[in-house]
């Protein structure tokens, strides 16, 4: 029993000492070459990593970037509606008696409650002349002398009437004498109508500094991040800590870099320590929004992505075994003809008894490489598997994720029209606006699926329509125009209705916006006709839209399905993002052949195409 113990130990020693060649060649040919693959791959990866992440920060920074100019904005327009106000003339008329002004008054008191309204409206104030009834009523009337002291005056008489935005601001109000509220105020001059040359005071839109702070919490790039608002000359607008507003930034670097630019991520070095500048523009007041991220907290983001590298260094793990294998096989191959033709000299010399002692070792060997074939290609077939399972999760996140991104104006934008033609119009038209509204969430939604009917898509459109044709009364017209198909592609065929097609949903709706808003509406008449067809050709399926609008140059169509984001209109609107939304999420449904084509030309119109392949629901599933 001992005997046979030490012969094991004797024969596996003989073993590592005959592999010795194949170990040395092993550590050059494969060892060496996987190492410097891998560390080059790895410091490669990393660099795609970090650039991945900044990005994403960039996209983060813009969507709040967004909110906060749609909340300017709507500011703005309250604004806009008080400027215009006939009974705001009126009283600031020189020549307006005290009956005038009494009953001026009671319309602005009510124009004043209804602003209100307005959510993000925390205050309206009116400064105006001491002459004026209620001008020290100091709760929305002040009087013109107070607010002269103020260090945005001059650049509000500067402006010439256009609102002039100030940074965040402690201010006491006496109807709430507990709480001085930190304000960001919207300020424009008031003229007199009788001699417009003076200035007969100033209107005062003001929103409550907590509601752009909020927006700014909600940005979450990582732990250690710094948010803050910067005006085009270096001060700070809003920031976390409150004693800073109103300074000068006093970063240098980080004022240097954000003066390049209206938006981008830039690494910067600062007092031994480095970090990422990611800054944006707010369009509506020009500010800067800026955020302050350490470099090192980017590894922590880039770990949520290692998974796809870690697959990938398996996969290149498995190649390099499979190199090894092959190696491995001929110098086996080789060594196990040596060995045939050994035993057969034995055999014939000796006979089967001199094969005894080879038999063991030749026995041994070859049950190891059995065992170890075995379990390589057990285990590539697993790796298979599990990246064939992660592409799979891959493919439909990204399905998700580029259908949540559709962009959600359309949703402020018909609220907001409601909001006005309800206080505009006495509130008869509501109904039918929510009306409108409510199919379009109700097909829009799906509940929760992410395929429509061609159908459902057409009456996605047709309610779509409908609403921006109250909106927009008599600026445009629409038609339909759809085909069925056959089965057997003949006349005799039997006939299938679009209903029994599938498709990805919101395919059409940002189509027809960008012919409605950016075809007609940019018209020099601002009206047109809007046609949608739907026809199927052999095994595919053609929607397309035509405007016409005012066109555009064949090279801007073509960067519209090519660039997620291409460069700005002059007029600040930008409509690509739905169209290369929608061309890949084709692409992702139908395959690499199909997607969008746009044609179009200045002055003629645009017709963009959409080519699917045909897809029932017994093929989808």
């Amino acid at each position: 029993m001992i005997h046979r113990g030490w012969t094991y130990v004797s024969m596996i020693f003989k073993s590592v000492l005959a592999a010795k060649l194949w170990l040395i060649a092993y550590v050059v040919l494969i060892l060496i070459p996987a190492s410097i693959f891998l560390y080059a791959y790895s410091q490669r990866y990393s660099r795609i990593l970090e650039e991945e992440v900044t990005r994403t920060m960039l996209q983060t920074l813009k969507q709040a970037e967004i909110n906060l100019n749609h909340q300017i904005n709507s500011l703005r327009d309250t604004s806009n509606a008080i400027f215009m106000n006939p009974k705001l003339v009126t009283y600031l008329r020189t020549s307006a008696s005290y009956g005038d002004q009494l009953d001026a008054l009671n319309e602005l008191r009510y124009m004043v409650d209804n602003a209100r309204t307005n959510l993000n409206v925390f205050r309206v104030r009116l400064y105006v002349d001491d002459s004026k009834l209620f001008s020290h009523e100091k709760v929305n009337f002040f009087p013109y002398e107070s607010i002269k002291a103020s260090p945005w005056y001059k650049d509000v008489l500067n402006a010439g009437g256009l609102l002039v935005w100030t940074g965040a601001y402690m201010e006491h109000f006496i109807d709430i004498p507990n709480e001085d509220p930190y304000i960001f105020s919207g300020l424009r001059i008031l003229r007199d109508p009788d001699h417009y040359d003076n200035i007969s005071g100033i209107l005062s839109i003001d929103v409550d500094a907590r509601i752009l702070e909020n927006i700014l919490s909600n940005i979450k790039l990582n732990n250690e991040q710094q948010v803050f608002l910067v005006a085009p000359d270096g001060t700070l607008v809003l920031h976390s800590d409150k004693s800073l507003l109103g300074t000068k930034l006093k970063s240098s670097a980080v004022l240097n870099t954000i003066e390049q630019s209206n938006e981008g991520v830039s690494a910067i070095e600062e007092d031994n320590s480095q970090q990422y500048v990611v800054y944006t523009t707010i369009s509506a007041t020009g500010w800067k929004l800026v955020a302050e991220v350490p470099k090192k907290g980017i590894s922590s983001r880039a770990a949520s992505l290692n998974q796809i590298s870690s697959v990938a260094t398996l996969t290149g793990v498995t190649v390099l075994f499979l190199i090894l294998v092959f190696i491995l096989l001929a110098f086996i191959v080789r060594g196990m003809n040596r060995r045939v033709q050994t035993v057969i000299k034995v055999i014939k010399r000796e006979g089967i008894e001199g094969l005894d002692e080879r038999y063991g070792t030749s026995d041994g060997d070859i049950n190891l490489l059995e065992k170890s074939v075995d379990h390589l290609i057990h285990r590539v077939r697993n790796l298979m598997e599990e990246t064939y399972k992660s592409k799979v999760q891959e493919r439909e996140a990204q399905l998700r994720a580029l259908q949540a991104q559709i962009n959600p104006h359309f949703l402020y934008n018909t609220l907001d029209t409601i909001n006005w033609i309800a206080i505009g119009h006495k509130a008869h038209d509501i109904s039918q606006m929510i009306d409108g509204l409510a199919k379009y969430f109700r097909l829009s939604l799906n509940k929760g699926k992410d395929v429509v009917t061609v159908t459902d898509e057409l009456e996605l459109a047709k309610v779509y329509l409908e609403i921006q044709q109250t909106r927009f009364p008599k600026s445009f017209e629409f038609e339909f125009e759809t085909s069925v198909a056959h089965d057997n592609g003949g006349a005799e065929g039997q006939e299938r209705s679009l209903d029994s097609f599938y498709i990805p949903k919101l395919t059409l709706q940002p189509i027809v916006e960008n012919a409605l808003l950016h075809g007609i509406r940019k018209s020099k008449g601002k009206t047109g006709k809007i046609t949608i067809r739907a026809v199927v050709e052999g095994d595919d399926l053609l929607l397309s839209v035509t405007d016409d609008g005012i066109g555009m140059e064949p090279e801007l169509a073509q960067s519209l399905l090519t660039e997620p984001r291409p460069t700005m209109r002059n007029d600040g609107s930008g409509s690509s993002y739905g169209l290369y939304n929608v061309n890949e999420r084709s692409k992702l449904f139908s395959g690499e052949a199909y997607g969008l084509h746009i044609q179009s030309s200045p002055g003629e119109g645009t017709t963009i195409t959409a080519r699917f392949r045909c897809q029932s629901h017994e093929s989808e599933a």
